[in-house]
């Protein structure tokens, strides 16, 4: 198929029409839920629909050609480019849980808004135009053909690769997990099942047609995105503000809003609600207090209930809710110490006094406020920087036709990216002013049927729970616990929409996940495929062995990756957050001096992207709970999400000493050095 004008004009009559069979696919579902169709019925139907479209646009963009499955023939016009290259951003993290962020941490979480956005702004500015003049298939192609060395750069090319691993595999298990949420809860099926339904639709795209059926299948997944994402904020926006802008209207809200929180923090049955929660923090720090002998007589107390209610021939239920409490005890003194901590930690926070939303840095001393803005600014520069790092981000720059073309792209990347990145923050503040304006202050009786709905998705960790606390029947703002994650996949309940626009919002999440996984995935199995396998160990391997290999991989990847995500490893923002710091640590450094320092050499990118991955991982290790260490070992009060403002330092800090120490490049790297700098002035060409 030819690129150019008249391949242009073909693939917009196709997703013209995509469009219109999309929308009337809506009018569909949605006269039928009117006549009385069942909900889940039109979960099944979204899931289904879309899990079909994939797998067709997969099907028809099948192909063995090395160029078509690793760059889609460098042949994707600019703003086909830049919509699929958007889809393959706009992630779990930042459709399902970013507005969650907002909503629970106000001002706060404008950090993750500003540091990807920035992050692109790098993106385009530092890098993606002088791959493109490369003309490489992978990332690690590309550092290694720029830093060359011992093996024409096979050390470079295998550090490269395991860093492409690391970071796009935790970015996946993000993607996966949030895929099995959504399937959970607009199916009804386990969560377990879930994740795999979605894996299914991820293989049948990447594994049959690599980047060319991603590609074509990410500018489907945009248009449902954006959608799915403008129409609940637009009908909310219409509903509070009378102007259906959301971008615009929000602001207009604001005051409103700082009243009601203003309002709620001096009310008497909201303190007593969050002194019971201080008061159960007290309790369960007696008890940390108390180990080992408070966890043994809990245990004994615990076993004696249970004897008891089974004497006196209690109801199946009664000895049933026994026995689970034990079941549920911690196993021995350490793991109630985690248990224990986490249950404090929770009761405290529930207990602290309510954080206006508009507040910058909010904190009851001026050392807690200096904290939260350093761990602001922290987290906007790694963000910032592993943006500019992401293997699958970057590999869409070699995809366009020519330099000129990726600089296009990454203007219209950045055009389809603000579409919905302007519009979170707007969310944000339209469903916490409907929750404090609708919500509190309402019986219990008359809780809305999504609450219910939710709280039942997983039964292990409630991602929605509403309490009566103190016993009065009225819902008080501390009695509301609210999963960041699943804010906006609730949001059209919340707003009183049809349930067909929750399907839709479920398919916007499946479509962002996917997108993203679709790509890292593919990113990993290219890196293994063309960098490992063909670049080391066969050579000669012919075209079609290498894109089955790759298939291969791809597959057995993805296997291990859904494996990973039904353990429930933690929040998507954490993961992703993980990615992010690991990517800026270790390969930032070498991709910005590889284009802009000449005198960079490979036993300095070797040593810089060892030691910014060792840095930053040592401090992730030392400082996340989660990972066995503690917050007393952090560094300046910085969160373990942030590690890499550490990490990119000494990465870029080794680099530069050790190139300076080592002999300069060689006069073949020098030329292409100069052969890269050279995409500074326009070009039409292909390298």
């Amino acid at each position: 198929m030819k690129t150019g004008r008249p391949f242009f004009q073909r693939l917009t009559r196709y997703y013209a029409i995509f469009a219109a069979c999309f929308a009337g696919f809506l009018l569909a579902l949605a006269i039928l839920e009117n006549e009385g169709m069942p909900r889940v019925w039109i979960g099944y139907m979204f899931l289904f629909a879309t899990i079909v479209l994939y797998a067709t646009i997969g099907v028809l963009a099948r192909t063995s050609s090395v160029s078509e499955y690793y760059v889609a023939g460098r042949r994707v016009p600019a703003l086909y480019n830049g919509m699929a290259t958007a889809a393959d951003w706009i992630s779990a993290a930042s459709f399902i849980s970013l507005a969650g962020s907002l909503y629970l941490n106000g001002f706060d979480g404008l950090a993750f808004v500003m540091g990807w956005t920035g992050g692109y702004c790098l993106v385009a500015l530092l890098i993606a135009p002088y791959l493109r003049r490369l003309g490489q298939y992978t990332i690690p192609d590309f550092l290694a053909a720029r830093y060359g060395g011992p093996g024409d750069g096979r050390a470079v090319r295998l550090c490269a690769v395991a860093a492409t691993i690391l970071v796009s595999f935790t970015y996946v298990v993000a993607q996966i997990y949030a895929v099995g949420l959504i399937a959970s809860r607009f199916t009804g099926v386990d969560f377990s099942v879930g994740i795999f339904l979605g894996l299914a639709s991820i293989l049948v795209c990447s594994f049959l047609g690599g980047m060319r059926a991603i590609t074509w299948t990410q500018v489907s997944q945009y248009i449902i995105i954006l959608v799915a994402f403008l129409i609940p904020a637009m009908w909310l926006s219409a509903k509070h503000s009378g102007n259906p802008i959301p971008q615009v209207a929000y602001g207009k809200l604001l005051p409103q809003l700082s009243a009601r929180e203003a309002a709620l923090a001096v009310d008497d049955k909201e303190s007593a609600v969050r002194d019971v929660f201080r008061q159960r923090a007290e309790q369960v720090q007696r008890r940390l207090n108390g180990l080992p002998d408070s966890w043994e007589a809990g245990r004994a107390e615990l076993q004696h209930y249970l004897d008891n209610v089974r004497l006196r021939n209690a109801s199946l239920l009664e000895i049933r809710a026994a026995e689970w409490a034990l079941i549920a005890y911690p196993k021995n003194a350490d793991e109630a110490v985690t248990i224990w901590s986490a249950e404090r930690d929770e009761n405290l926070k529930r207990a602290r006094p309510i954080t206006p939303h508009a507040t910058p840095f909010p904190g009851a001393t001026r050392e807690q406020s200096d904290i939260k803005r350093r761990n602001f600014l922290a987290l906007a520069f790694c963000l910032m920087l592993g943006t500019a790092a992401l293997p699958h981000i970057l590999m869409r720059s070699y995809t366009t036709p020519s330099v000129d073309e990726t600089r296009m792209s990454v203007f219209w990347t950045l055009f389809f990216i603000l579409l919905i990145y302007l519009t979170i923050p707007a969310l944000a503040v339209l469903v916490k002013y409907d929750v404090y304006t609708a919500l509190v202050g309402s019986a219990f009786s008359d809780l809305p049927t999504w609450v219910s709905y939710w709280a039942s998705v997983d039964k292990a960790n409630p991602l929605i729970s509403i309490t009566d606390v103190n016993g009065d029947g009225i819902v008080q703002l501390a009695e509301i616990a609210i999963d960041g994650d699943v804010l906006v996949l609730a949001t059209p309940e919340i707003a009183g929409l049809p349930y067909v626009i929750s399907g839709l919002v479920a398919a916007g999440g499946l479509a962002a996940a996917l997108s993203t996984a679709d790509g890292l995935l593919l990113a990993i199995s290219n890196a293994l495929s063309h960098d490992v396998y063909y670049k080391i160990v066969d050579p000669k391997a012919s075209t079609q062995k290498r894109v089955t290999i790759s298939k291969l991989i791809l597959l057995g990847v993805a296997f291990i990756a859904a494996y990973s995500a039904s353990t429930k490893p933690g929040d998507i923002l954490s993961l992703v957050g993980a990615a992010f710091s690991l990517a800026g640590s270790t390969l930032f450094p070498v991709l910005v001096a590889g284009v802009f320092w000449r005198r960079a050499n490979h036993y300095g990118a070797l040593a810089g992207m060892a030691t910014g991955f060792a840095v930053c991982q040592f401090y992730m290790l030392h400082t996340n709970p989660v990972l066995g260490g503690t917050a007393a070992a952090q560094w300046f009060n910085i969160a373990p999400i942030s590690a890499g403002v550490f990490g990119v330092p000494a990465g870029i800090a080794a680099l530069v000493l050790v190139s300076l120490l080592t002999p300069p490049p060689d006069a073949r790297r020098a030329a292409l050095i100069r052969h890269i700098r050279s995409s500074e002035i326009p070009s039409g060409k292909d390298s």
